[in-house]
């Protein structure tokens, strides 16, 4: 006899989910036959995007800064993301063991996370310019709503690395008279290091891709703001595909030093 296959019956989740993603599709698919071109000519159109792409590929040039002032950006936007990325993860740290629901009481922890929920809900862009309105365009808007974000994205990701700690450790460590604090800085922190300096990590690297886009958005300077004048005041592609490449090197830095981060953190595990 044939082995009888047993399909699942769809649940409303899954068919509300179907759905979405079909109506999703239907209004993008729809919106590239009514987007309005303003009478421009598509065709032409493609092939002049595909020769500015090819020439910023191909020819990269620095015309409006050398070499040492685009490393000096460079530095300013990493250190802007080290920066932000280093406060977020000291408040994420010193409140991540009151929403973490192993070590701190449902309530509490609960009332964090809704806040650190709202708080990633809003794009990074959207905070700085909230925090402008008071500091004004600069480094100092840039800096506090990238650490606003950076905190409510760590403090998620190290609160679920502490609720990884077994319960029979904790409350083995309780019986045997360690108070709370010893527990955290002892017990907790020490055996969750390895996803902290993981998530840490990971942090940093979307820093410094949000760092690069503030520089242009909201005047923080760096690299950003090196681009933004290239493409949107100097209209210079080749400059547009240099900049374009020292922020692809850096990504690559900063991914294999995060790789080989991991690796080291496994071993000494």
């Amino acid at each position: 006899m044939k082995p009888h296959i047993a399909l699942r019956r769809p649940t409303a989740s899954a068919i509300a989910l179907d759905a979405t993603l079909l109506a999703m599709i239907g209004v993008t698919v729809l919106g590239f036959f009514l987007i309005d071109t303003k009478g421009l000519k598509t065709g032409p159109a493609t092939l002049k995007l595909l020769s500015d792409l090819t020439k910023m590929v191909s020819r990269p040039v620095a015309v409006h800064f050398s070499l040492p002032e685009a490393l000096y950006a460079i530095l300013v936007t990493l250190g802007l993301a080290f920066l932000t990325t280093l406060l977020g993860a000291a408040l994420a740290l010193l409140l991540g063991p009151f929403a973490a629901k192993n070590l701190s009481r449902p309530a509490v922890a609960g009332a964090l996370k809704a806040i650190v929920a709202f708080v990633r809900a809003v794009p990074t862009v959207l905070w700085v310019l909230i925090f402008a309105v008071g500091a004004g365009l600069g480094s100092v808007a840039a800096v506090v709503g990238m650490t606003f974000h950076s905190f409510g994205y760590l403090l998620k990701a190290y609160s679920e690395a502490f609720e990884e700690v077994g319960g029979d450790v904790v409350e083995a460590l309780k019986a045997s008279g360690a108070n709370w604090t010893q527990i955290i800085c002892q017990a907790v922190i020490p055996s969750s290091m390895g996803p902290l300096l993981s998530w840490t990590f990971i942090r940093f690297e979307i820093n410094f891709a949000n760092a690069v886009a503030m520089g242009a958005a909201a005047g923080a300077g760096g690299v950003g703001y090196d681009l933004f004048m290239a493409s949107g005041f100097y209209f210079n592609i080749g400059e547009v595909g240099f900049i374009t490449y020292l922020i692809l090197f850096v990504a690559i830095f900063l991914e294999i030093g995060a790789t080989r981060l991991r690796a080291r953190q496994h071993v000494q595990r």
